[in-house]
């Protein structure tokens, strides 16, 4: 399959450009719609999988799965389908050890879904059977769990059933065994979901998607096992998903849409401390939407963003963090 490269960046704040590389995973498929994707790395390439059928939400939405290999997306594979429900949200998780981790939600709408999860031991080419999580354990639901330093498995992930509240879940045993804490906030005063995990030195922090027009923030100075009150930062969120990941150089960075209603432009920002936020780049800013990021750093440094495309494909960029002009002093 041949991969259609692109220049499609606008910096915004900075002096300069920065120019990443762009592609569409796949231009044809056999589904006319697809959202929510996820990317991961491997020993052996990027693997990246999203929903995709006839639209969100109908019985025939299945999790499809491409790997890159001589930097080609294969052709799209089926990897998860239910015989009666939609499938939802996957996220792919690479742990240090074991293997390759699909996590994916099944269930007619996100208030009465549940988890499930598959494995890979090559790197996404064959899976192991599906298997459903336990009552109340959902998995990450919609971006990429974190290893702590003790090798536990942290779970950024959230509820719709009872208002809009984020948890997190652990695994100290490679997603054999789960446990959950209890909702950070009441789903009333912040009605939140879809959080991404950042690390601050002896701290964690947690960011993503509100009712209330702005990215929430949380903190926790226990390694997840508790959390402090919710906050809402300056950044806005038009009732979008959003992803962070924290760079090996300290420095924070989130895609998200910088507008109050729809979804696009679709931007990123980034931070020193998780507070002070600096939009640094613009990935789309034509009509249509773009929306549900996933980002991730992989080990030679650069970084990879996937995202709806008009729900019409799935975007790839890369881009280069050294070309990223040191945030200014306020």
């Amino acid at each position: 399959m041949t991969s259609v490269w692109t220049i499609a960046v606008l910096c915004l704040l900075l002096p300069g450009s920065v120019l990443p590389s762009s592609e569409f995973v796949f231009e044809t498929a056999t589904f006319p719609s697809c959202h929510a994707s996820t990317i991961a790395e491997t020993k052996d390439g990027l693997v990246a999988a999203w929903f995709g059928g006839t639209q969100e939400g109908h019985p025939d939405v299945k999790i499809w799965l491409s790997r890159q290999e001589d930097d080609e997306w294969t052709t799209p594979v089926q990897v998860a389908r239910d015989a009666q429900y939609p499938c939802w949200n996957p996220v792919l998780f690479q742990p240090k050890d074991g293997p390759l981790i699909l996590f994916y939600k099944v269930g007619p709408n996100p208030r009465d879904w549940w988890g499930m999860l598959r494995t890979s031991a090559d790197d996404g080419r064959t899976w192991s059977e599906a298997r459903r999580l336990p009552d109340g354990i959902f998995g990450p639901i919609k971006n990429k769990p974190v290893q702590l330093a003790n090798g536990d498995i942290l779970c950024p992930t959230s509820t719709e059933h009872d208002g809009w509240r984020v948890h997190f879940e652990r695994s100290a045993d490679g997603g054999k065994t789960w446990t959950a804490t209890a909702p950070v906030n009441d789903g009333r005063e912040i009605g939140a979901i879809q959080p991404s995990i950042l690390f601050h030195g002896d701290r964690l922090q947690a960011v993503g998607r509100t009712k209330q027009g702005k990215v929430f923030e949380v903190w926790s100075a226990d390694n997840g096992r508790t959390w402090d009150a919710m906050t809402l930062t300056d950044l806005p969120n038009p009732n979008s998903g959003t992803d962070a990941v924290t760079l090996r150089d300290g420095r924070q960075v989130i895609v998200y849409n910088h507008t109050p209603k729809g979804r696009t432009p679709l931007n990123v920002a980034v931070s020193r401390d998780g507070k002070r936020w600096q939009p640094v780049l613009t990935l789309e800013d034509e009509p249509g939407e773009f929306s549900y990021p996933a980002i991730i750093q992989t080990g030679d440094g650069l970084v990879h963003i996937t995202y709806t495309w008009k729900r019409q494909r799935i975007k790839h960029v890369v881009v280069d963090p050294s070309l990223i002009e040191e945030m200014r002093n306020p």
